[in-house]
Formats: C-alpha cells, structure tokens, sequence
C-alpha cells in the first residue's frame, strides 16, 4: 500500500531564529541544528547548543520518535530522534516529521524509507536551486510512502541495521588489516624476519 506522507504524518518547519543562536550556559531549551544529525541517520542531542526560550510554544518541542528532514544540502535524508531529548526545538532549515499513528508506521521504518534510493529519485525530481538543493515541505508531503504490515516493518529495520553493522565491521577489519600488512611490509623493508 502507498501513502502521502502528509496522509501518516505532521510535517512541521524547524523554529526560525532571527538572529545568530547566542548559546547559554545550562540552557533550558536545547536547538537540535544539522550539525546534530550523525551520519548513522540519528539525532545527538547531549551537545545540542542551549538557550533560554521564555515563550516558547509546546508546538515546537521534538520527542522521541520524531524524524528530522534535511531539507536544504545534497543529503535529503531524515534522522530520528531516539531518546527523550528533553525540552528541544528543530532549527531551520529541518523539518520535523511526527507520525500520527505509531501502530501503523514505525518511525524507524519511515527514517529508513526516507534514505532509499526510490525516496531519493522523489526529492531529487521535486529539489528547487541549482547550487543548494532545497526541498520545500510540500515535496516532503507529497512522498510516497509503502506501507507494509508493522511487523514487516519491524523486519526490515532489524535487517537494515545488520547489515550496517557488518558493513561498519568489514570496514574496521580493512582498516586493521591494512595496519597490520603495512606493519609487516616495513619490517621486510628493514630486513627484519618476518
């Protein structure tokens, strides 16, 4: 089954700062930037930048579960928001993604969604600018997204993150491998018994 995105989830524009974030030391309010979306498509929060908020709208808070878009930039990926991240807010040029019903799409299951290649063949067709991409919310709404059975969902997040932890291994065991060969070339260089 295909959906709208905009049909299983609130898409809303991160807050707009009028001016440069000055951060506070000890901050009530974290400011989740792009900066703050790791390249494992996950939000970090323990270094977000903290300010002092005093009207701020409950609107604007993320929570666990959230996905945050990159809207602007050649990576048009989402990431999610896994633990609570307290009393935080999206900056622009994100977007926050909120699933109306968690028993039907698993957030996790629409984070990975967003960063395969038939989502991303949808955003580079609606991407506006020719020297910074940008996405506007309604190319964002206007995805389609497959929805299969919850538990189907669930499979499938289970073994996309396999194979990205065998991917980030097989890149490690190189990386060693390389080391310890190129240890071993230099000490034949020198002459040394290998």
């Amino acid at each position: 089954m295909r959906i709208k995105l905009k049909e299983i989830a609130d898409i809303h524009m991160g807050f707009s700062f009028r001016s440069r974030l000055e951060p506070v030391l000890n901050g009530t309010v974290a400011v989740i930037q792009m900066k703050d979306l790791s390249d494992e498509n996950t939000v970090e929060t323990k270094n977000a930048l903290r300010i002092e908020m005093p009207s701020l709208n409950k609107r604007h808070l993320v929570k666990a579960g959230d996905l945050l878009y990159r809207s602007r930039g050649h990576n048009t990926e989402a990431a999610i928001i896994q633990a609570d991240p307290g009393q935080a807010i999206v900056a622009s040029p994100l977007m926050r993604i909120r699933i109306f019903d968690t028993s039907k799409v698993w957030p996790a299951y629409l984070n990975w969604f967003i960063s395969q290649p038939e989502a991303q063949s949808f955003f580079a067709s609606r991407a506006k600018g020719s020297v910074q991409r940008m996405i506007s919310k309604q190319g964002l709404e206007d995805l389609e997204v497959v929805v299969p059975s919850l538990q189907k969902q669930k499979q499938i997040c289970e073994l996309a993150e396999l194979s990205a932890t065998e991917s980030k291994l097989s890149k490690e065991l190189l990386r060693v491998k390389r080391k310890l060969i190129s240890a071993e070339l230099m000490r034949y260089a020198k002459g040394e018994k290998i």
